[in-house]
């Protein structure tokens, strides 16, 4: 994990809400299909959450998942996200370190 592309990519607003939205996905979004992997969510439902379109939410996961804050699970056409607890815990511990 490299703290700066961490705080880069935090840096955004509506990414910030997707973090946040997909730290509790049962509280933020409706449920997901059975094939779902646990805790994922797939993209069509955190696009109708932000109101954004589909090309900015893609770039927007893709920058939480090159920052290591979100993991992709491709399941047939659809692509759920999951929330990386232990790296935003390693994050916070290092921010608190170097602060």
């Amino acid at each position: 994990m490299d703290i700066n592309t961490v705080l880069s990519a935090l840096a955004n607003p509506a990414r910030l809400d997707i973090l946040y939205w997909l730290k509790e996905p049962e509280r933020h979004f409706p449920p997901q299909k059975d094939t779902a992997p646990k805790g994922g969510v797939c993209v069509s439902h955190i696009r109708d959450k932000t109101g954004l379109s589909q090309p900015t939410v893609s770039l927007y996961l893709s920058t939480l998942y090159r920052a290591g804050l979100v993991s992709s699970t491709r399941v047939g056409q659809w692509t759920y996200y999951r929330y990386e607890h232990d790296v935003a815990e390693s994050f916070l511990h290092e921010l608190s370190e170097r602060l």
